[in-house]
């Protein structure tokens, strides 16, 4: 009788583990890895339980099981951990917003999980995952930099629009937005959030939401929209991947959607390649 493949719940004795396994691919696995390496692998710390699915001493797949589902699968193991994965999440239930990760790997899991979780709000199977290891190839505009936590109210009209925009709700649906709110307060705080800022108004901005030692990635890259058209988003881009480089990581990635051709366009400008697919799955 054949066995339906299970995860189970990782501790902090699976550590060097998911490291190793999250070091097969630093750019897709950052999210994780940032994680990790800040709160180790024990649901306590994390905030959040950590799935695992391989053999006895070599995991082959991990997914996270926080706010966002995050699974991470070596190639070729992606659907058997999908199975393992897809069982636990049923027995909890959704508890989450958003799946989201390599393609290969939410593919899969979400086709087991819609006939319980479905329909989504909106399904993305292809999104371009784009890293740069070098030097940005157009010129950074100078006036993006750090947002000081004075400035956070300045900013937060501008990210929950960036929220929206590229979402399709407001976050200020759920708690009122403290939650969102506190989020981007955190970001200011460690330094993650930059923007140019010019007469309390922000032209651009973008964060910095995940780092791990060896790559970190972009998130939330927005142009007001009066500004727009006029190559603020690269030259605000190359400005993060300075600072992102110089003070985060040495690899900067981010992901886009395959049908936003003109951010797509200033990526490449900018010196991005694509490196791998990732997939969003939106509640």
């Amino acid at each position: 009788m054949l066995r339906t493949p299970t995860a189970r719940v990782l501790d902090e004795d699976d550590e060097p583990a998911v490291r190793r396994l999250l070091a097969t691919d630093p750019v897709a696995a950052c999210v994780i890895a940032g994680r990790v390496e800040a709160a180790g692998t024990a649901a306590a710390s994390l905030g959040a339980p950590l799935w695992g699915f391989g053999g006895a001493g070599r995991l082959e797949a991990v997914c996270l099981a926080g706010a966002n589902l995050i699974p991470f699968a070596v190639p070729g193991a992606e659907r058997a951990a999908a199975d393992a994965f897809a069982g636990r999440a049923r027995r909890t239930g959704r508890r989450c917003s958003t799946i989201v990760g390599p393609a290969a790997a939410v593919g899969p899991l979400w086709d087991l999980l819609a006939p319980a979780w479905g329909p989504a709000r909106d399904h993305r199977p292809c999104q371009p995952l784009m890293a740069i290891d070098g030097p940005p190839a157009t010129v950074p505009e100078p006036r993006v930099r750090p947002v000081r936590p004075e400035e956070l109210e300045t900013l937060l009209p501008a990210a929950v629009a960036m929220f929206t925009e590229e979402v399709g709700v407001s976050p200020l649906r759920v708690d009122g937005g403290a939650g969102y709110r506190a989020r981007v307060a955190e970001l200011v705080r460690a330094g993650q959030s930059l923007a140019w800022i010019e007469g309390g108004e922000v032209l651009f901005k973008a964060e910095i939401g995940a780092v791990s030692r060896s790559a970190c990635q972009v998130q939330g890259v927005w142009v007001a929209p009066r500004h727009r058209g006029r190559g603020i988003g690269a030259a605000g881009t190359a400005a993060v991947v300075d600072y992102a480089r110089a003070v985060m990581a040495p690899v900067v990635s981010l992901y886009v959607n395959d049908y936003n051709a003109p951010a797509r366009a200033a990526y490449a400008r900018v010196g991005f390649r694509e490196v791998g697919r990732f997939a969003s799955v939106l509640f």
